[in-house]
């Protein structure tokens, strides 16, 4: 692997694998510009600058782990930078808006790395989403269905077999999230992210399909 030559204010010169491909700050593609460099016995610290002076110029670290004496291996950046929000449309916030807020604060874990427990709020804004667009369409067994597991709310509350397919196996991986022993070891938060997006469409298409169909009898 071909490696990128780094001078320290003090004429040091170091390798490193690779930059920061993102801004932190602003979340944009960049090449960032080094502003000084600490190499230290075990990593190197690297202090850059975002080349967008316009609407950002934000500063941050990348921090490096060493390979050899001069060579070292991007790990990532120590700056926590700005948390990206999702935003859901009016249909998926009206029927759960707790979905939104669990969602986003998984995503803020992830968004820091903490990939140890956003799988576990990602599983928990499925089962908000599930339970309640379950509650809309069956009001009076509201009850009932707060206290079933999710497997059992899906299978009998939920009629449209596209949200019944694509939001089991969201369970199933939303489990694995929570157990000590994966079942699932071919798929990973990025399936599940999918699966939970896939629910989402389908819920808004119905949603969707019915308003027309309410609006436009035959």
């Amino acid at each position: 692997m071909s490696h990128i030559a780094i001078k320290s204010l003090n004429n040091q010169t170091c390798y490193v694998d690779s930059l920061p491909s993102e801004c932190p700050f602003c979340h944009n593609k960049i090449t960032p510009n080094l502003i000084s460099l600490r190499i230290l016995e075990r990593d190197a610290h690297l202090f850059f600058e975002c080349p967008d002076h316009r609407n950002c110029k934000q500063t941050f670290i990348g921090y490096y782990q060493t390979q050899n004496k001069t060579h070292f291996q991007y790990n990532d950046y120590t700056s926590s930078g700005t948390i990206l929000g999702r935003n859901f449309s009016d249909s998926i916030i009206e029927i759960s808006n707790l979905f939104e807020k669990i969602y986003n604060q998984a995503l803020a874990a992830e968004q820091q790395q903490l990939f140890e427990i956003c799988g576990v709020g990602y599983r928990k804004a499925l089962e908000f989403l599930i339970k309640d667009y379950s509650i809309k369409n069956h009001p009076t067994e509201k009850e009932n269905i707060e206290k079933l597991l999710l497997g059992q709310c899906i299978q009998k509350y939920i009629s449209d077999v596209n949200i019944k397919s694509v939001s089991k196996r969201a369970v199933w991986l939303g489990n694995d999230e929570t157990h000590y022993i994966r079942k699932w070891e071919g798929k990973n938060l990025s399936d599940l992210k999918k699966l939970i997006d896939l629910t989402i469409h389908w819920i808004e298409a119905e949603v969707l399909t019915k308003s027309f169909e309410d609006e436009m009898p035959e």
